[in-house]
């Protein structure tokens, strides 16, 4: 560099002056402010500021924050929970291109920041105003940012505790309405049929919710009876899905549509309430299936598909012991409204049976237990205990009968008031012993149309899935001997305060005892 001298100074000298030196440290110029970071919501770039992170939003992840704004009509707390739910879901941008109402960051659980001192979180979304190419710019004198964040993290404390109270008092009902119904005479009619439509709402929130947690997709998808079963369906009989529009009720993470779709269906749609179906929409588009794949969140009952009509209906909607959570309703339901004439549900056919099971010590184990609790008499404890039905493992030795079935469903042609039933049954029994329970499951068939049927059983003599068999305990254990038969009648219905529940009457000679299955 050139160094300037003014002659005027030449002969001047300076001794107070120091000595000025280049630095080679550039650090020693810097404000000594801690620089503040930000993340990219869907990367880990790091950038110094909230106007360079939506940049690269914008050109690498094609997500415009001024779009997503006004297409929602985003407040300033709709977008402190938009940011807060994408960086606590890690979703993809992608997954937020057709959120419909309701949007799936409209939680107070997103209002609790997830990065302290999220710079994304300092914008007014009241009072901005936008280029239209880059991220909001803020307007002049606006109010403290800093004190609505404190304002929005309180709000958040104060609907955590609201919801915590709630959860507390939905669970104090719950118990109410189940002692209600235990109490009361049980009696299973028209009344009970489609009680889903009625469900509380907190209720059916929670059922949802509990299908959005990765654990139960994954014990499903492990479950191989259930999910090869399946796929050999489909791949086995894939002239059934050939050029086909296909519907997956309760897609989950989108297995049976991607199982349909490789069987050669034209076009899948999958439906499902819960927030599963974002993890969803990343598998399909990971597998290049998005072509022929289309997801939509929410309840079959309330949206509507993009076409008038579907050749095939396929889901894995069973419960324990069949009929619980009642999913078929919606089954019936996308059956009644979208399947062409003609058209199919798989799987067509299902049926429950029973068995009758000689277990001593489960009995004693589960019932005598109560009469001596380190030196205490609980044996009140047995009223309640009994009712409940047990989802365990039967030890196939301890069956000491011939099955019989008590309900078979044609799922093509099966309503919803048929889901109540009644049906008598003989147990033709195997050898000499005690009766101390009944135990059921179900088979399920893919049948019409199939060139190599397929089926599946949940009995204790065949492998091993996730929905085990339901036991109902008797209260007196039965002396029987072999060739004797037990007759008796068995009626199951929904819940009519937890449609999603049934309630099992067992009367077996002279004994009735009511179940819940919840």
């Amino acid at each position: 560099m050139a160094q300037y001298t003014d002659p005027s100074f030449e002969d001047e000298e300076f001794d107070d002056v120091p000595e000025l030196v280049e630095c080679e440290d550039d650090d020693a110029w810097e404000d000594d402010d801690v620089k503040r970071e930000v993340r990219c919501l869907f990367c880990e770039r790091i950038y110094s500021s909230a106007e360079e992170t939506y940049s690269h939003c914008s050109s690498q992840h094609q997500f415009n924050i001024n779009k997503v704004i006004t297409d929602h009509g985003l407040d300033f707390y709709g977008y402190i929970k938009l940011v807060n739910f994408i960086r606590s879901t890690n979703c993809t941008a992608d997954s937020l291109r057709n959120v419909s109402s309701p949007k799936p960051w409209d939680k107070e659980d997103y209002f609790k920041p997830v990065i302290a001192d999220d710079l994304l979180l300092q914008y007014d979304v009241e009072d901005m105003e936008t280029d239209g190419n880059g991220p909001p710019n803020a307007k002049p004198n606006e109010p403290s940012l800093e004190d609505r964040c404190k304002d929005a993290e309180s709000r958040a404390q104060a609907a955590e505790a609201k919801l915590s109270s709630a959860v507390q008092e939905l669970h104090r009902m719950r118990q109410l309405a189940q002692d209600f119904v235990m109490n009361a005479d049980v009696r299973c009619g028209p009344s009970s049929a489609g009680a889903i439509a009625d469900l509380d709402e907190n209720e059916d929130g929670a059922y949802f919710s509990s299908y959005g947690h990765f654990g139960i997709h994954e014990k499903m998808l492990k479950d191989a009876v259930r999910t090869e079963s399946y796929r050999n369906f489909m791949y086995q009989n894939s002239e059934i899905f050939k050029d086909k529009v296909v519907l997956d009720v309760g897609c989950g993470t989108g297995i049976l549509s991607m199982f349909a779709a490789k069987a050669g269906a034209r076009k899948v749609i999958g439906v499902d309430q819960s927030d599963i179906i974002y993890n969803a929409m990343d598998i399909i588009r990971l597998n290049k299936l998005e072509d022929r794949i289309s997801l939509i969140k929410g309840r079959i009952e309330e949206i509507d598909l993009p076409v008038e009509k579907v050749d095939i209906i396929i889901s894995e909607w069973m419960g324990y012991f069949l009929l619980f959570e009642s999913m078929l309703d919606s089954v019936i339901y996308a059956k009644d409204k979208y399947l062409t004439a003609g058209g199919a549900v798989y799987p067509d056919r299902c049926n429950v049976s029973i068995v009758a099971l000689c277990d001593p010590d489960k009995h004693a184990g589960k019932l005598a237990f109560w009469d001596d609790v380190y030196g205490f008499n609980m044996s009140c404890m047995k009223k309640a205990v009994l009712p409940e039905a047990l989802v365990e493992f039967v030890n196939q030795d301890t069956i000491i009968s011939s099955p019989f079935i008590i309900k078979d469903i044609n799922c093509q042609t099966t309503s919803i008031k048929d889901l109540d039933f009644s049906s008598d049954f003989s147990l033709s029994v195997t050898r000499e012993c005690v009766c101390t329970a009944v135990a059921g499951y179900f088979d399920v068939l893919f049948e019409k149309g199939c060139h190599t049927p397929v089926s599946f059983s949940t009995g204790p003599t065949s492998a091993q899935t996730h929905w085990k068999q339901t036991v109902f305990l008797l209260e007196r254990p039965i002396v029987v001997t072999a060739g004797q038969t037990l007759d008796g009648r068995i009626t199951v219905c929904k819940n009519r305060k937890d449609p999603r529940s049934l309630i099992v009457t067992l009367s077996l000679q002279d004994m009735t005892q009511t179940y819940t299955l919840q």
